[in-house]
């Protein structure tokens, strides 16, 4: 978790100094990045919070959900992490909304994406989006190399969007 926290405790930073908010919402990570995010005191000023839909039935738990909602887009793909992005940042009413959606293994998904496979999104003023594959199989270790991704992309995007050095 510490090397989750230095990148979170830049995006804090970031941030703070402009009176910005985030809200995720993560898949394979299944709650690093919001943990993470959590973790830097203060947090309650930028994080506005976090959701893991990991699965279709926690999609169907959303408050109106509607299958027109993921538009076709398939499960670990950047239009599914833009969806997860723009998902958390409209319901949560934040300025960011970061999304994530992987196969995080020991196996691949049953879409043919191998273990170590993930999407990233970052929704606001600039948008961007990842992937990222790990080639490796070891769950824990590739849930937090897709956090540790997430969290670098967002304070990319922030660092990019302000014009300040990371």
């Amino acid at each position: 978790m510490q090397d989750l926290l230095k990148h979170a405790e830049r995006v804090a930073a970031l941030l703070k100094a402009r009176k910005e908010t985030i809200a995720v919402s993560e898949s394979s990570t299944g709650g690093l990045v919001t943990a993470a995010l959590l973790a830097v005191p203060g947090a309650s000023a930028y994080c506005l919070g976090g959701v893991v839909l990991y699965t279709r039935q926690a999609w169907h738990a959303l408050r109106d959900f509607d299958e027109s909602l993921l538009k076709g887009a398939r499960s670990a793909t950047e239009e599914n992490a833009w969806l997860r992005a723009d998902l958390a940042r409209q319901r949560f009413g934040a300025t960011w909304g970061l999304g994530e959606t992987g196969a995080a293994g020991p196996t691949g998904n049953r879409y043919g994406d191998p273990a170590g496979h993930t999407c990233i999104a970052v929704a606001g003023a600039v948008r961007s989006s990842a992937t990222l594959r790990t080639n490796r199989s070891e769950r824990l270790e590739n849930m937090y190399a897709f956090a540790e991704a997430a969290l670098k992309l967002l304070e990319e995007v922030l660092t990019r969007k302000s014009g300040s050095e990371p």
